[in-house]
């Protein structure tokens, strides 16, 4: 009778009511042995009573794990790879122990990666395809299980299905593209455990394409979750790897088609990727700033977002980067250009964020007259009274440094953008936030090096909100009014 009683216990556990039952009764641990059976049909049964008892208790699970039943699930996809309902109700149990530390540890001592490979293989349907990579996905956070699967030749499979599908607009193949690049993103962020490395055993030409096209998008979004310390090691290696190469390479070949998802995707892990200062360095020797500057030309907001978002992340604490991209007369035209494209925010803002960069980061007398001469002057003028602190920093902080470099040079253009009158209103405002008020200090004592804009000042009659600001509750606040207001009486 232990065919019926399991196919019957399988029923009950349906209902979530009676799940409380079971597990005091002790069904769970009474049905385990019955995982060793040979009689598929008592496989198939205990396999659905103890996965539908034991889904979404974590306790449970872990006793699974404990008790051994991950050898016996192993044992089940081995022996009876071609019998459909055991395999699904086996990769279900699989699918909800495969988060488990303990779970993923147990596996890893079994050859669990070749039969989800074998599998992942076969599998004929979208269903089918989505459990097998929920699985995979689970398994890759573990770092010999990741050794496993490209033993195993995941990654042929994946290239094999990448191509099948590239190009589907059904809802159904995008889901499970996505699924496999994001696959492909977690081996490759995995690639100091690998022994040759997954990217060179992907195949070259026209399937590479279609596997970095779609798995650099997904890299953008584990960038988005990961920890900076984890993201810096994974960027690291990945510019050790070769990656930049393959990237600019393939944004080289699309720059003409205007493939704008190609453009984005390859742009956005760029961007990333130059986040650690050490690969900074390793992509500009490279000539990436310059490569890149071929999709000047395009005129797709997202391409050009993406575009000035990399060339930011490159020229940060890069003197070097920001005198060559500060006297690039193309640059600098496109740049002012969109930093007027009040239709689209994210463009208008990256390039305001760029001119900024480019100005904090250089020490370069020409830069500032290059920057003058495009009239770059006034636009991050306008960015002091950004509705982002964070923005009114960076223009603030590169106004005081252009300053500081050339202020004869930038004095008739502060004129006409009225940035002492900006300034004022920044430091009258109660909701300014103390940063942005020091800053505004600090640049507004480099402006007082110039008659004509200390006589501006004076005008303004700021003198009196100086006075205020020597009682602010900010002591940094205090410590730079004061001293603006030494300045200003001529006492230093």
């Amino acid at each position: 009778c232990a065919v019926k009683a399991a196919q019957v216990l399988s029923e009950i556990a349906k209902n979530e009511e009676m799940k409380k039952p079971c597990i005091e009764a002790d069904l769970v641990l009474t049905l385990i042995p019955l995982l060793e059976s040979t009689d598929q049909e008592m496989l198939l049964h205990a396999g659905r009573a103890i996965g539908r008892i034991c889904y979404d208790n974590r306790d449970l699970q872990e006793e699974l794990v404990k008790v051994g039943v991950i050898t016996s699930l192993v044992r089940i996809l081995t022996d009876y790879a071609e019998s459909e309902p055991l395999v699904h109700v086996d990769l279900l149990a699989l699918c909800n122990l495969a988060d488990l530390d303990t779970a993923k540890e147990a596996l890893s001592k079994t050859k669990v990666a070749e039969q989800l490979v074998k599998q992942l293989r076969r599998a004929e349907n979208h269903e089918r395809l989505e459990i097998v990579f929920e699985v995979l996905q689970a398994l890759a956070e573990n770092d010999a299980l990741k050794v496993q699967l490209v033993e195993a030749g995941v990654q042929e499979v994946l290239s094999e299905i990448l191509l099948r599908l590239q190009g589907s607009s059904q809802a159904e193949d995008t889901c499970i593209v996505k699924a496999a690049s994001d696959l492909i993103v977690s081996l490759l962020l995995g690639e100091k455990y690998l022994p040759s490395g997954i990217f060179k055993t992907l195949p070259s030409g026209r399937m590479q394409t279609v596997i970095c096209r779609v798995s650099f998008c997904s890299l953008g979004e584990h960038f988005l979750m990961a920890s900076q310390s984890e993201l810096n090691g994974n960027c690291v290696r990945m510019v050790q790897l070769g990656v930049i190469h393959q990237l600019l390479d393939l944004l080289e070949k699309h720059v003409e088609s205007g493939d704008v998802s190609v453009q984005h995707a390859a742009l956005s892990a760029l961007r990333n990727l130059a986040i650690p200062v050490v690969n900074k360095i390793q992509m500009l020797e490279e000539g990436v700033a310059e490569r890149i500057q071929a999709l000047l030309r395009s005129e797709m907001p997202p391409v050009q977002f993406k575009l000035l978002g990399t060339l930011r992340m490159l020229a940060d604490g890069q003197a070097d980067a920001a005198e060559i991209l500060g006297q690039d007369p193309m640059l600098l035209s496109r740049l002012v250009q969109w930093c007027s494209a009040n239709d689209h925010t994210g463009v208008h803002g990256e390039a305001n964020r760029l001119l900024a960069s480019i100005l904090r980061h250089n020490r370069s007398q020409e830069v500032v007259k290059a920057i003058q001469e495009a009239q770059g002057v006034k636009h991050l003028v306008s960015m002091t009274t950004s509705e982002h602190a964070a923005m009114q920093n960076e223009a603030l902080n590169a106004l005081a440094i252009a300053s500081a470099i050339d202020l004869e040079t930038l004095e008739e253009s502060f004129k006409e953008s009225q940035l002492v009158q900006s300034l004022h209103k920044l430091l009258q405002d109660d909701n300014t936030s103390p940063e942005v008020k020091y800053n505004s200090l600090g640049l507004l004592c480099s402006l007082l090096n110039s008659g004509d804009l200390r006589q501006e000042i004076e005008e303004d009659k700021i003198k009196e909100t100086l006075e205020q600001l020597c009682s602010h509750s900010n002591a940094n606040v205090v410590k730079e009014a004061v001293t603006t207001l030494q300045v200003l009486r001529g006492e230093t």
